[in-house]
């Protein structure tokens, strides 16, 4: 069963978050891929994410495709205009990615080329809008393809924003991803189920189902240094307790994250595991989460 179908069927959907290199070795990628076949409905290959230079996204996916694995292409608009956007959406099709994460970007100068320029010719409700077209069958100028596609588009929130305003701009952020297009979403990290709840409350009649992101919690400083860098993001103070009195880190980490599934369970449609270098550990979070 595809993600695709997954999700239509109303399965609970895990997908988990894969980084390509920093280089031309794809050899822990292969065996990420080897470990999560079979233990996830899908893994999103990340683009540049954080402004780091990396392997490109869509030869990851291509790479995981191969391996039996299916892709989420993420792809931001902070490198290509709607020229190379385009492009890299007809080729990720004709390379068999059907799944795409559409994304803004973070800025050039968090990353380890801060004098890079931004493209940011269009942002990522703009890109969905571009996907829609695309799989109709014409491209943003109007102009008519040949062939068309068909690729399957999902956008990202933030359900915990800091301040009221903020919370009310993801909504209607969100909202106008779903009007462009999106046929998915995926969070950022939440560690409260309240707070998802009361998310999923307010988004329930939109339609498109959900995947709740956690981050699975290596240390106490990892998750203060989160609350304090990462908008929206807050580890409650017992949980940054547990981790920190704890006598086996690894295993309380993923401890905690199986928790967490098994609260979002009845919440949402699924999970989406953001292991960022922990990806060998997923097998064991879904383990100990009974997935």
């Amino acid at each position: 069963m595809s993600f695709r179908e997954a999700l239509a069927a109303g399965k609970f959907v895990v997908t988990a978050e894969v980084a390509p290199p920093k280089g031309t070795d794809i050899g822990e990628i292969i065996e990420v891929a080897g470990l999560l076949k079979g233990r996830v409905d899908a893994a999103n290959v990340t683009d540049q994410q954080s402004s780091v230079m990396r392997l490109g996204s869509m030869a990851v996916c291509h790479i995981l495709k191969d391996e039996g694995l299916e892709p989420v292409f993420q792809l931001t608009c902070r490198d290509r205009n709607r020229l190379a956007l385009q492009s890299d959406l007809l080729s990720a099709h004709v390379l068999g990615i059907e799944n795409v994460l559409a994304l803004t970007g973070d800025l050039p100068e968090l990353g380890d080329h801060p004098e890079a320029k931004p493209v940011y010719d269009l942002d990522s409700v703009q890109l969905l809008q571009v996907i829609s077209r695309l799989n109709n069958g014409c491209d943003m100028a109007g102009n008519e393809l040949k062939g068309k596609a068909a690729l399957f588009p999902g956008a990202v929130v933030n359900p915990g924003a800091d301040t009221e305003a903020s919370y009310e701009m993801q909504i209607l952020k969100l909202e106008r991803k779903i009007a462009a297009g999106a046929r998915f979403i995926q969070t950022q990290a939440v560690y409260d189920a309240k707070i998802l709840a009361a998310f999923m409350e307010r988004v329930t009649g939109y339609g498109v189902p959900v995947l709740a992101g956690i981050i699975p919690l290596k240390s106490a400083g990892m998750a203060r240094f989160m609350n304090k860098n990462i908008a929206g993001v807050n580890v409650p103070e017992e949980l940054i307790e547990k981790i920190a009195r704890a006598e086996d880190r690894v295993e309380t980490g993923i401890e905690i994250a199986a928790d967490l599934i098994r609260q979002f369970r009845g919440l949402c449609q699924g999970v989406h595991l953001m292991a960022i270098g922990w990806e060998r550990k997923v097998p064991a979070i879904l383990d100990a989460a009974g997935l």
